[in-house]
């Protein structure tokens, strides 16, 4: 029998949309940054499947970087699914920030919860340690993603 894998519904958070702009001086940074293209490009070709946010939008648009601002806007054409705010959203994200996480990182759980993922991808090292536990959705960074994929593969 000739089976079709699951795709696996990702949201990224907007720091992990920005690391390939930071300074790759880093060993970490660069090795994020690999991976999180490596992403991208399963994306591309449907093996993943992306999820976006109006949080994504409100966050991206502060940036005053334009073209990295254009850039990230342009993975929005890829999302299978684009969560619009509402209050269930915002009570969730208070929930979750009750845990000490960020108001903003919040938002970015709540909408991967409420958007279906599977994971969210982040490069924050805060949401990652707040989040390690998280049963709704399983937050890690982009270099573990990778990891996890290929050890499912073998």
């Amino acid at each position: 029998m000739n089976t079709k894998p699951e795709i696996k519904l990702i949201y990224l958070d907007i720091c992990c949309f920005n690391r390939p702009f930071d300074d790759q001086s880093q060993l970490l940074v660069r090795l994020q940054t690999e991976a999180k293209l490596d992403i991208q490009q399963s994306i591309r070709e449907g093996k993943l499947a992306l999820a976006w946010s109006a949080v994504l939008d409100l966050e991206n648009s502060a940036n005053t970087n334009t073209e990295r601002s254009k850039t990230i806007d342009g993975w929005k054409s890829f999302a299978v699914i684009d969560i619009d705010a509402t209050p269930q959203i915002e009570a969730m994200a208070e929930e979750i920030a009750e845990s000490g996480v960020k108001p903003m990182d919040a938002l970015h759980v709540a909408n991967a919860i409420t958007a279906g993922a599977a994971y969210l991808l982040t490069t924050d090292k805060q949401l990652l340690k707040k989040m390690a536990v998280e049963p709704r959705v399983r937050v890690i960074d982009p270099i573990d993603f990778i990891r996890s994929q290929y050890s499912h593969e073998n």
